[in-house]
């Protein structure tokens, strides 16, 4: 897919990053671990924790294998599916998981695997955006759902080309656009490319770069890929950080992601598929200390000396000043100037029309030249 000129449209401002703890399914099954790891967000100042909303029994087959990580991370072999069933939470469980981050005045977001779940999520919950992963990003149904609800979707592109993104985001204009008409793929081409679906995924989508690997290796981050999907899309752009550590993720806002997401675990050694991939409560708080310093290190790209450059620029420059004691009417010349701090007399770059001048005035050495 080539490049194309989107990325001059106007980018959708985030006031400050969006941080997403993942908590996702490092709640091992267990209610009281996940009040936990929203009390650990909270704590990290994180704006959003997020869990997965997933039905194994309607969204993985029977024969669907681990992944080599799960494998590794659990060392049990038993299928996909019965992993899973123990890491799945039930309506009851979605809505006191809701109801302690209203509590506790943090952002309550999912993954929804199945396409009953986003009507959990958005039509009983009410919350107010969804998150698709970098696996169902090819579930046309899903991203169909998704966006008929009309809320903004964060996409994760883990795994992806560039056409599967344009594909999937045919699909979400699709969706928000074109109600009553009949899916297919061309119509979601045709939606991607209208006025009005373009219009709809700059207010409504977000894109995640993303490496799909547990923990990812940083030689698979590609973080410039970032710059890809703004050029190619022209939307806002984020990143789902796989990788072990902080770096990647500050580095990220640091190339102007607008969103991170991060894997949250109260203990990196519990058993379970993610946690080893994931930070423990005083490595995201450090990660979100430093994602602050990095935003507000950003600045508006304006080159102009700041208010405290300003107070020490006269400190730190040179000015001309005599290098030993000069009469009025001597001749300046490469004996009797020199360029010395303070800043606050004649610039040095004035040091080559000076000389073969004559003095105005008489100058005691280390005196500041002031001439008319």
């Amino acid at each position: 897919m080539k490049l194309s000129k989107q990325s001059r449209f106007e980018q959708r401002k985030f006031p400050n990053t969006l941080v997403i703890a993942e908590a996702g399914v490092n709640h091992n099954g267990d209610i009281k671990l996940a009040f936990q790891l929203i009390d650990a967000a909270k704590e990290a100042g994180a704006d959003i924790v997020k869990f997965q909303t997933s039905n194994p029994e309607t969204s993985v087959s029977r024969n669907a294998p681990r992944a080599d990580y799960q494998v590794k991370s659990t060392g049990e072999k038993t299928s996909q599916l019965e992993m899973l069933k123990g890491l799945s939470l039930d309506k009851v469980a979605h809505e006191s998981i809701y109801s302690y981050c209203r509590k506790k005045q943090i952002e309550f977001l999912s993954t929804p695997f199945f396409v009953e779940g986003v009507n959990l999520l958005v039509n009983q919950l009410g919350i107010k955006r969804l998150k698709i992963s970098s696996g169902e990003i090819v579930n046309g149904p899903l991203l169909l759902k998704a966006s008929q609800t009309g809320v903004p979707i964060i996409l994760s592109t883990g795994m992806c080309t560039l056409d599967e993104i344009k594909e999937a985001l045919g699909v979400i204009a699709f969706g928000y656009t074109k109600l009553n008409e009949q899916p297919s793929l061309s119509a979601f081409s045709t939606a991607f490319q209208s006025d009005n679906g373009q219009m709809a995924l700059r207010q409504k989508a977000t894109l995640l770069h993303c490496t799909t690997e547990y923990p990812a290796p940083y030689e698979e981050m590609n973080l410039r890929a970032m710059d890809t999907l703004k050029n190619v899309f022209g939307l806002p752009v984020g990143f789902s950080d796989h990788s072990r550590g902080v770096e990647m993720a500050i580095a990220a806002v640091a190339r102007g992601a607008c969103v991170i997401e991060k894997h949250l675990t109260l203990d990196r050694n519990l058993p379970g598929p993610d946690h080893q991939a994931s930070l423990e409560p005083g490595e995201l708080k450090t990660m979100i200390s430093a994602i602050r310093n990095v935003e507000k290190g950003l600045g508006d790209g304006e080159k102009m000396p700041t208010n405290s450059e300003l107070e020490n620029r006269q400190v730190v420059r040179k000015s001309l000043v005599a290098a030993c004691p000069i009469n009025k009417g001597d001749v300046f010349t490469t004996k009797n100037l020199a360029i010395k701090r303070p800043g606050n007399g004649m610039s040095p770059m004035e040091y080559w029309d000076l000389l073969g001048k004559i003095s105005e005035n008489s100058f005691l050495t280390d005196e500041v030249i002031v001439q008319r």
